[in-house]
């Protein structure tokens, strides 16, 4: 069993040597274990200081394209040279490369598909009571698109057998953590986490800029990954709640009108007739969506079956 470890990096010249002190060259189970390194338009010599590392596996990007792109380019590389799993880590020491071993357990032990780290955020130190909170908030809500209870959705460092990267196609342009968890969940797939504990902050993320920035890309790709795999849960739900206020104004007028009074009360008339016409052109939506959603659906499995002769 291939095990390929691919690390995304953008300018990790200076912290790469603190990840590779703890990065396995042999795993249980494993019969080879190949490092990948995902650079992602780096400045410096992060590729200079990978080669002396003795990473053998580079593939480069010219300019900066995303750690979503990174993550999907790694994952075609390594399958196309025979991996039966692929781990995730980060250039920036934030993993405990020592708990990899743990991570491939449950695929080799035919358990799960995918296997998560779950950082605990509640103790890490530097997490601010309100990020900490947003994480929470943020891996419900992922856990709900999903039907899965895991702590840690937006935590980076994954093992992914080569079945379920067969079936997973990443569509966003920011990052593949809480995206890849509801197309698993809702494709079936066996998904574990297990705990661990991250080691020291080297630098800021390169992610985002704030935290702001992160949860308004975080819920674009949570709220495309809804409308995906479970557009009643937006559309229905919006329609329901337009067409009950819809009918207050609009019986209210009719109570006026029944009494000869309507004409002094149009101004309800025209409200409520325009949140009846917006429910149903919502429901109208669901019903396209969910066209959709069978379109989409035999689609990902030609897909998936092109993947297997691709990889074979």
């Amino acid at each position: 069993m291939k095990v390929f470890i691919q690390i995304p990096c953008l300018n990790e010249a200076e912290t790469l040597p603190l990840v590779f002190e703890t990065m396995p060259r042999e795993l249980p189970g494993a019969t080879s274990v190949e490092w990948l390194i995902i650079d992602d338009g780096s400045t410096d010599n992060t590729i200079e200081v990978a080669k002396k590392l003795g990473v053998k596996h580079i593939v480069r990007h010219r300019r900066n394209m995303g750690l979503a792109r990174s993550f999907r380019d790694g994952i075609d590389y390594a399958l196309k040279h025979g991996a039966d799993i692929v781990v995730n880590t980060d250039g920036d020491n934030q993993y405990p490369q020592d708990r990899i071993k743990d991570l491939i357990k449950p695929i080799i032990d035919g358990k799960a598909e995918i296997v998560i780290g779950d950082r605990q955020t509640a103790t890490i130190a530097h997490f601010s009571g309100f990020k900490k909170l947003m994480q929470r908030f943020g891996s419900w809500v992922v856990n709900q698109a999903a039907g899965t209870n895991l702590p840690d959705a937006a935590s980076g460092f994954r093992a992914y057998s080569r079945y379920s990267l067969l079936r997973l196609n990443i569509v966003t342009q920011f990052s593949y953590c809480m995206e890849t968890i509801i197309q698993a969940g809702n494709k079936r797939l066996a998904i574990v986490s297990i705990p661990i504990e991250t080691n020291a902050k080297t630098r800021e993320s390169r992610l985002f800029k704030n935290i702001w920035q992160h949860m308004a890309k975080s819920g674009q790709a949570i709220l495309r990954s809804y409308i995906m795999f479970k557009p009643h849960v937006i559309f229905l739900t919006l329609g329901i709640t337009l067409l009950a206020l819809g009918l207050v104004p609009f019986a209210r007028f009719l109570v006026f009108a029944a009494i000869g009074e309507g004409s002094g009360h149009l101004q309800s008339l025209i409200f409520g007739s325009a949140l009846l016409v917006a429910s149903f052109v919502s429901f109208a939506l669901l019903v396209i969506a969910d066209l959709q959603k069978t379109n989409r659906i035999l689609l990902e499995d030609q897909l998936e079956r092109l993947k297997e002769q691709q990889y074979k």
